[in-house]
C-alpha cells in the first residue's frame, strides 16, 4: 500500500496568489546559504588562505620595522606593539573579506544575467538577505580563525583572549556590518569597477585609519575626533579589548553604536531588495 494520501485528500489548498510557505522557508534558506559557502570554498586558496597570508605579512612587516619590543600606550597602560596590532589585523581581515564576499553575489548575477536565480526561488526578502549575510560572515570567521591559529604559534605575539565573548561579539558585529555594506554595494553597483571603487575609497581607508596600527590616544584632538567618527574604530577597539582587556573607547558604547549601524544597514538592504531596485530592471 502507498504511504501517500490519495490525490485530493489531506492537501493544503490555498487561494490564488496566497503563499504556500507561510513561515520561514528553512529549506530554501539553508540551500542558498550552503550555495554561498560552497561558492567561496571552491576557491579557498584565494578567498581564505590568501587573505590570511596577507594579514600575517602586515604583522611581520610592522613588527620588524618598529621592533618587537616597541610598546604602545593604550587605555592608560603599555602593551607590546605586536600584541597591540594582532587583534586589529585579525578583525580587519574578517571585515574586508565579509565585504568582498557579500559584494560579489548579486553583482555577478546582474552582470552574467543569472540574478533570476536569487529572485525567483520561494524565499522572502529577509531569507534572501540572511543567506547572503550568513555566507559572508562564515567566510569572515574562517579567515579570522586561520589568522588567529597561525598567530598563536608566532614568536613574540600573544593572542589568547581574556574576554572570549567580547571577541566573538565584536567579530560578529564587524562581520555583519561589512556584509550588509557589501550587499548594499552589490545592489547599487552595475559593474565590478563600482564595487572596487567602494573597496578602494571607502572600506580600505576606513579600515587603515581606524587605530589598527596606532593608538588614537596619541593623536591630536582633531584627528582623535575624526577617528571616533569612524565605525571601524569601535569594532577594532572592542575586538582588541577581548584580547588585551583594555580599549581606546568605552566597550559598551562602541557595541551599541555598531549594533545601531547594523540595524540601519539591514533595514536599508531589506527595503532595496524588497523593492527590487536595480535588480528587476
Amino acid at each position: 500500500m502507498s504511504s501517500q494520501p490519495p490525490i485530493g485528500q489531506n492537501q493544503v489548498r490555498t487561494a490564488p496568489g496566497e503563499p504556500v510557505i507561510r513561515n520561514v522557508n528553512w529549506g530554501g534558506l539553508k540551500t542558498l546559504y550552503v550555495k554561498e559557502v560552497r561558492r567561496f570554498f571552491k576557491v579557498q586558496l584565494q578567498t581564505i588562505w590568501a587573505p590570511a597570508v596577507t594579514t600575517l605579512l602586515y604583522l611581520v612587516i610592522f613588527t620588524v620595522a618598529l621592533g618587537a619590543r616597541h610598546s604602545v600606550g593604550v587605555g592608560g597602560g603599555e602593551v607590546p606593539f605586536a600584541d597591540f596590532i594582532a587583534p586589529g589585523l585579525i578583525v580587519m581581515g574578517m571585515m574586508t573579506n565579509a565585504f568582498a564576499n557579500a559584494s560579489f553575489s548579486l553583482l555577478v548575477g546582474k552582470i552574467q544575467g543569472t540574478i533570476v536565480d536569487y529572485l525567483m526561488p520561494p524565499l522572502s526578502t529577509a531569507e534572501l538577505l540572511a543567506a547572503l549575510v550568513g555566507g559572508a560572515v562564515t567566510r569572515a570567521f574562517l579567515v579570522g580563525f586561520a589568522v588567529w591559529v597561525v598567530m598563536l604559534f608566532w614568536p613574540g605575539v600573544h593572542v589568547l583572549p581574556i574576554h572570549p565573548l567580547a571577541v566573538l561579539w565584536f567579530g560578529l558585529l564587524g562581520a555583519i556590518f561589512l556584509a550588509l555594506l557589501g550587499v548594499l554595494t552589490s545592489i547599487w553597483a552595475e559593474k565590478f569597477d563600482h564595487a572596487a571603487a567602494v573597496t578602494n575609497f571607502v572600506v580600505a581607508p576606513l579600515s587603515l585609519l581606524s587605530g589598527t596600527f596606532y593608538s588614537v590616544d596619541r593623536l591630536a584632538p582633531t584627528f582623535r575626533a575624526i577617528s571616533h567618527a569612524n565605525p571601524f574604530f569601535y569594532v577594532i577597539s572592542g575586538f582588541r579589548y577581548g584580547f588585551l582587556g583594555i580599549a581606546d573607547s568605552p566597550v559598551l558604547a562602541g557595541s551599541l553604536i555598531i549594533l545601531a549601524i547594523d540595524v540601519a544597514l539591514g533595514l536599508a538592504c531589506y527595503a532595496l531588495l524588497k523593492r527590487g531596485w536595480k535588480l528587476k530592471n
